[in-house]
Parts: structure tokens; sequence; C-alpha cells
């Protein structure tokens, strides 16, 4: 039989909004105290007082490693545990190689990847000392797969993915779980604010885009569910979406086939990029 998913004291960061919210709503649900930790102050203190009496909100900069730390020990010193870490806060980067600098990378890994990081170290010192907890880092499909036209994006992802595969194995006999969430595409804020959006996308949403490769989008409920019953059942790896799983599968059994898709993405961006040059030139 397997021991009853039930933790009673979670942090997820990005809860302010999208996956991170819906998250934080899954593990009240399931009886855990919830902090909303978020770098948007009032989004966090909106999204706590939604929730309920069992969320609480913090501010947070996952970036600042120290403040990540002191955000662990002190909700750790408070409740005395720490059952569940969500490492989710990110940011969407977007754009052809040439199109992004160096402001594009350096924030991709601050934020995606060093924040990710900073919430493993602390709270992963928790967990091995009690003996128990996990840790989910939200990675994406661009995790698993090659994703051209974000490639700041993808890069950070896909270290996610190794970071959180490799903890797994090393955590396993220290009691802690490991596991990465991978959701396709999600209907969630960050479709409308790319970081630093190149002039070619028009505007810094997304949405048109990528709805030529997923016309329907997961929503952050669906992506939650999958994520706390993942956590649950601990799975290595939680792909969410129809796309994730189809397009993962794919590049594994049918290689061939799965670079040639990724191939046609990446040649329908830059025709994309190609028209809205000649529509500004033209203006």
């Amino acid at each position: 039989m397997r021991k009853a998913f039930e933790p009673k004291v979670s942090i997820v960061t990005g809860a302010a909004s999208g996956i991170g919210r819906a998250i934080a709503a899954e593990l009240v649900a399931r009886g855990s105290r919830v902090v909303v930790a978020d770098l948007d102050a009032d989004g966090a203190t909106r999204a706590a007082a939604e929730l309920g009496p069992l969320a609480s909100a913090a501010t947070l900069d996952v970036a600042d490693a120290a403040a990540v730390t002191a955000l662990v020990q002190r909700v750790t010193a408070e409740h005395g545990r720490l059952d569940v870490m969500v490492n989710n806060a990110g940011i969407a980067i977007g754009g052809l190689l040439e199109e992004l600098d160096e402001r594009h990378w350096d924030k991709a890994l601050a934020v995606n990847l060093r924040g990710v990081i900073n919430g493993v170290t602390a709270a992963y010192e928790v967990m091995r000392a009690q003996g128990s907890g996990h840790i989910l880092n939200t990675a994406s499909l661009a995790g698993l797969i090659p994703a051209p036209a974000m490639l700041p994006y993808t890069t950070t992802k896909h270290a996610v993915v190794g970071l959180s595969t490799a903890l797994r194995a090393e955590a396993a006999s220290q009691g802690v779980r490991v596991s990465v969430l991978c959701p396709g595409f999600v209907d969630t804020p960050l479709l409308d604010d790319v970081y630093a959006a190149p002039a070619s996308f028009g505007g810094s949403s997304v949405r048109a885009r990528v709805r030529l490769l997923q016309p329907r989008f997961l929503t952050p409920e669906q992506t939650a569910k999958r994520a706390v019953d993942g956590l649950a059942a601990n799975k290595a790896v939680i792909p969410v979406g129809f796309l994730a799983h189809l397009t993962w599968r794919t590049l594994r059994y049918a290689p061939p086939v799965a670079r040639a898709m990724i191939q046609g993405q990446a040649t329908g961006h830059r025709r994309l990029n190609e028209r809205a040059a000649r529509r500004a030139a033209s203006r």
C-alpha cells in the first residue's frame, strides 16, 4: 500500500498566479499549509487571501539565494517541518538566437535556473535533516525536447530536468523525493509577458504563435492536478498535456520524426519573423 500523500507544510514560488497559484490551491485542498511566495507582493497577498486560512504570503526574489534560504528556514522554524518545496517561479523568453543578447541569457539563468538551484539547495538541507520531503521543480516540455526560437528558455529548462533527475537518485537514500513538472503550453500570464521580447514579435505576447503548435492551451488547474497527483505517485518526470506526451515519446522512440517536426517549427518561426520585418519596412 502506498502511503497517503498528506503534506502539512509547503512552499510554492511564483505562486501569485498561473501554475504556481494552482499548485498552491491543490496543496491547500490536501490539507497543507502553503506559503505563497512571489516577487509580486500584492499578487501573493491576494492569492493567499483567496486560498483561505491555510495559505500565507511571502515576498521572494528566487534569484536571491540568501532570501530563499531565509524563507525556508523561517517556515521550517515556525512549523517544525517542510514537506513540499515547489520551485515554480520562472520567466518566458523567446526569439531567434540573433535577436537575443546578454540580457536574455542573464535573466533566464538567474531566474529559471539559479532560482531553482536556490530553492533546491535550501529545501534539501532541511529535508535531509528531517529524513523526508518532496521537491518539485517546474521545467517545461521545452526541457524534454529541443525548442527552437527560445534558446535561453529551453537551455535552462533542460538544465532543470537534468538537475531534478540526477538529484532524485542522489536524494533517495536520504528519504527525500524529487520530481520535475514538464507541461506543454499553459494559459498563464507568461504567454503575455515575454521578457524583452524582440521587435519581430510585434509585442510581448506569444499567444498567436503558440496556438500554431498547440491550438488548445492547458489550464493551470489541469496542470496543477497532474503535478500534485505526480507527487502522490512519486513520479520522476511529470509531463502534462497531449503535446508533451506525444513529442517527448516521439523524440525517444522515433528521433528522425521528432527532429523533422522541430525543424519545421524553427522554419515556421523564421518565416513569421521575415513577414513581420517586411510589414514593418513597408509602413
